[in-house]
């Protein structure tokens, strides 16, 4: 089989298949007398999963996939992927706090007498306050010296105290840095609602969440594929 024969069939060039052969994530090719390459059903197998898998799981976790499958370690394989199948869960789950959050409009209003669990205590600590944000501490602080946040000190240990309204600030500036990546947007949706103005900030979240769906489906179609070369190299085992 040639490799402009897979190419065309995935789509792609013949060089994204040399690319593939170059950081070992398809198995090594053997070559004819006259120097061209021999591609086997098994090399277009993983050619056509790579290409299935791109989409929903990204090149860094396929060029950490692929090598244990070429060296049998299916199961090694398998819990990558369920990993990253996890994060993807906790991602919406994220998301959807914001949203939530968003829908309460004042987060301090004494009125709101059925807040979110995890918004149950009048204070935080970093640490809690990253795990419900689902961002680590330093981004957190990353995000203060960008005075995006201003949380209050303890009057005694200095340490970090952390508000309600800082978490809901925390679950925007991470969802809306997510999909727009810029600071100045960022500001400019925090800006908004300072106003009450949560309509930019629950349009980029409500975004997010149709790309997470997306992402799923194509999750699902690249396991797909992989259970197809799973096949192809137990029939050439067999």
């Amino acid at each position: 089989m040639k490799g402009i024969e897979i190419a065309k069939k995935l789509n792609i060039s013949t060089s994204a298949l040399r690319h593939y052969e170059a950081w070992g994530i398809v198995p090594r090719i053997e070559r004819a007398a006259n120097g061209y390459r021999i591609y086997t059903d098994e090399h277009e197998a993983y050619f056509q999963c790579i290409r299935a898998m791109y989409a929903g799981f990204g090149m860094s976790l396929i060029r950490e996939v692929m090598p244990h499958i070429i060296n049998g370690e299916k199961l090694d394989a398998l819990w990558l992927i369920n990993k990253a199948q996890i994060a993807l869960h906790t991602e919406k789950e994220t998301v959807q706090r914001t949203v939530e959050i968003l829908d309460l409009k004042q987060i301090t209003d004494p009125q709101i007498t059925d807040p979110p669990k995890y918004l149950n205590k009048k204070t935080f600590t970093i640490g809690e306050a990253a795990t419900i944000a689902n961002t680590s501490a330093s981004s957190i602080r990353h995000w203060e010296k960008e005075g995006l946040i201003d949380p209050e000190r303890h009057y005694e240990s200095g340490f970090r105290i952390y508000s309600p309204s800082d978490i809901r600030k925390l679950l925007i500036i991470r969802t809306v840095q997510r999909v727009a990546y810029s600071l100045d947007i960022v500001r400019e949706v925090l800006l908004e609602l300072d106003k009450n103005d949560v309509a930019q900030a629950k349009g980029i979240a409500l975004k997010s969440l149709q790309y997470i769906d997306y992402t799923l489906v194509e999750q699902v179609r690249g396991i797909a594929s992989l259970h197809h070369l799973f096949e192809v190299i137990s029939s050439k085992q067999n």
